[in-house]
């Protein structure tokens, strides 16, 4: 740092500790801004107006320069245990569905909701499934993945040797986000939205206690992490959630739009180090999928 930014720094810091001592006002001799002049580097200097020379005291408003200040990545507050954690995982579950049922956090997915999906699976699941939303499909029906692009999941959790039952699927956000009127489709669920309902889920994984977590396509990652990198960025690799490790990789809804087996093999790659990290067996057939 030059001796110029470090005079700037230093006066910064003064000021601030004088403004909180409730002093408005200070002076500077004709000395000390010869000092802080020479202090600047010769480039700076020679393009600036010189401050004239006086021989009072010059009264100095103590004006604090804002320093930058960077928006901070939403994520959500810390919550306490909905239910008991000396109950059976069972009485639990029933219990953390029965409140999440009646949740009238989001009061505008409150009232266009048609149902609450909770999640559905085994409580004993080694391997959970996180997407982002509901959709249209799954607000009907009230479980998550039913559409086409559960469809496919599903077809992907039979090619690494479970069935559907076995492991359990969620989302962060709970509720179909709700659609502006005469609007057909599906909406991302917005950063505030997951994280008022992400206290649900984690309950669930508290719960459940799977030995791997996989993230469905980037806005789950978000919801679940924080994090705002691209999927091609994100997967392929482990992160973590709770202290259990977190696969990334795409949403079946963007293997439904490019089906060229290149992107299948990129998802099935990123099932097979979830295979690995579970310590199943892999057959050659299926390290071969794809290629």
């Amino acid at each position: 740092m030059s001796d110029f930014n470090q005079a700037l720094e230093y006066l910064h810091d003064s000021l601030v500790q004088l403004r909180n001592q409730g002093k408005s006002n200070l002076t500077a001799s004709k000395a000390a801004l010869e000092t802080l002049v020479s202090t600047q580097p010769t480039e700076n200097r020679a393009t600036r107006t010189p401050i004239p020379p006086r021989e009072t005291a010059t009264p100095v408003q103590a004006v604090v320069p804002p320093r930058p200040i960077s928006k901070p990545t939403i994520a959500p507050a810390p919550t306490a245990p909905f239910t008991d954690p000396s109950l059976s995982k069972e009485a639990r579950m029933n219990a953390l569905r029965k409140i999440a049922l009646a949740c009238q956090k989001c009061e505008h997915l409150a009232r266009s909701r048609t149902q609450v999906v909770f999640g559905v699976g085994s409580l004993d699941a080694e391997l959970m499934f996180v997407g982002e939303a509901p959709g249209a499909d799954e607000d009907l029906q009230g479980e998550p993945f039913v559409g086409k692009a559960g469809q496919l999941l599903t077809k992907i959790i039979a090619a690494m040797g479970f069935r559907r039952d076995e492991v359990f699927i969620g989302n962060v956000l709970k509720c179909r986000p709700d659609m502006p009127a005469g609007e057909s489709g599906n909406r991302k669920p917005r950063p505030d939205e997951m994280a008022t309902c992400l206290p649900y889920l984690s309950e669930q994984i508290d719960i459940i206690k799977p030995k791997v977590l996989v993230a469905l396509g980037a806005t789950a990652m978000q919801g679940l992490t924080g994090a705002t990198e691209p999927m091609n960025q994100l997967r392929g690799r482990w992160h973590q959630f709770k202290g259990i490790p977190l696969m990334a990789t795409y949403h079946p809804a963007y293997l439904l739009r490019n089906q060229a087996n290149s992107e299948k093999r990129k998802v099935w790659e990123d099932m097979l180090q979830v295979m690995e990290k579970l310590e199943l067996p892999i057959s050659e057939k299926q390290l071969n999928f794809f290629k």
